[in-house]
């Protein structure tokens, strides 16, 4: 967990910050994104990630401990159910914060804070479904080519039986012809 800054907290007590925190966080998980100045999304960054991890333990002890920072019980259970369960292969990482500019009355720095719930890495799914795919098709290409050597057996041994045939039909011919010789010469 990142040390405290020092000094004035978001403009209040460190009461008021926990109670800031622990709102935004609510507003965070019920909606999935929120708006907000860039240091107040920096400081529930952290905050709205340890939540994230205790969700994912799942046990009646994490339970408590979110309930005793958020009171929404709504909010709660879709962290321990929903978000928990999108977030399951994932080590970390559980928020995004992106700038978005200033605010229009008083130039304040605004960003936009969100969940990050599509899975890890879109090119490591690919490659877990090429694995599976391919450990699929290993025994139906073993099969295949157990059928192919079958066929070019029956191929190979087709082209000897005509050649067997050609090679008697010859001698044959070749009998015959010796045949009327022979008997001319009776």
């Amino acid at each position: 967990m990142p040390t405290p800054t020092k000094g004035p907290r978001l403009g209040g007590g460190p009461a008021h910050e926990r109670l800031m925190l622990a709102n935004l966080a609510a507003a965070l998980f019920e909606h999935k994104r929120i708006t907000t100045t860039v240091t107040k999304a920096k400081r529930l960054k952290p905050y709205a990630e340890r939540l994230v991890t205790f969700a994912k333990r799942g046990d009646l002890a994490s339970r408590r401990r979110v309930l005793g920072l958020i009171s929404d019980k709504g909010v709660v259970h879709e962290l321990f159910t929903d978000i928990a369960g999108a977030v399951a292969n994932r080590d970390g990482g559980y928020t995004r914060i992106t700038k978005i500019g200033n605010r229009k009355g008083d130039n304040a720095p605004m960003a936009v804070i969100e969940l990050v719930l599509e899975p890890v890495s879109p090119k490591q799914a690919v490659v877990a479904e090429a694995t599976a795919a391919a450990a699929k098709a290993a025994p139906a290409a073993e099969e295949e080519v157990v059928e192919t050597e079958a066929a070019e057996t029956e191929a190979a041994e087709t082209e000897e039986a005509p050649a067997a045939e050609a090679e008697a039909t010859e001698a044959e011919a070749a009998e015959t012809e010796e045949a009327p010789a022979a008997e001319d010469k009776k």
